[in-house]
């Protein structure tokens, strides 16, 4: 192997290694505009597609949403139609889980159709955004891979996630990451929740 060969083949790998570190962090979807439910203010709800100022009241009270089929329930509730709450979506959104989201849910996620209820599921389990980007974007293309990135999440490791995995909870700061780390190791679910938040703790698995 030559100087060059072998210069060649260790960029190669330098920059794989760069890419599989880049691609285990933000294990929430990075948004594009679209806002989290759970943390929206009342009035930037109120503002969105097919929001009135008395449902946007009653979205409040009701957080937090542990899921985008508890959301559609209650928007139809209070007598949106199903186009109309899809057209909401656009804007806001409580983000599905890659391993574990049913057809329903993905359903539910704009621009994702019946085809993502088969190929979310087919590359199960997630581990990386790079991973969704290979396998997703050569269906639909980078552009569209984003846009679907954004209303998802991969659980990442409550024991183990680092700052800048924590940092991409949506409303997340300084203070509440350092405030999950100090109360590690969890040993449950439940442990996340009371440390995290109940809308929060969703992000996460104990391993």
């Amino acid at each position: 192997m030559t100087r060059y060969t072998r210069l060649k083949a260790m960029c190669a790998a330098a920059a794989l290694a760069i890419t599989a570190t880049v691609g285990l962090s933000a294990q929430v979807g990075k948004s594009q505009g679209v806002v989290d439910v759970n943390i929206a203010a009342e009035k930037d709800l109120g503002a969105l597609p097919n929001m009135t100022p008395a449902i946007a009241k009653a979205l409040v009270a009701k957080r937090p949403f542990t899921s985008i089929k508890d959301l559609n329930a209650f928007l139809l509730s209070q007598g949106l139609t199903a186009e109309q709450a899809m057209a909401f979506y656009n804007n806001a959104f409580v983000h599905i889980n890659l391993n574990t989201a049913t057809s329903e849910e993905i359903l539910l996620v704009p621009g994702a159709g019946r085809r993502m209820t088969r190929e979310f599921a087919e590359y199960r389990p997630w581990k990386t955004w790079a991973q969704f980007d290979r396998e997703i974007g050569k269906y639909v293309g980078a552009e569209a891979t984003a846009k679907l990135a954004q209303y998802t999440f991969i659980p990442m490791n409550a024991n183990t996630a680092s700052d800048a995995d924590l940092m991409t909870v949506p409303g997340a700061n300084q203070a509440w990451v350092d405030m999950v780390k100090k109360a590690r190791p969890y040993k449950t679910a439940a442990d996340v929740e009371k440390v995290a938040g109940k809308a929060h703790a969703r992000f996460f698995v104990v391993e």
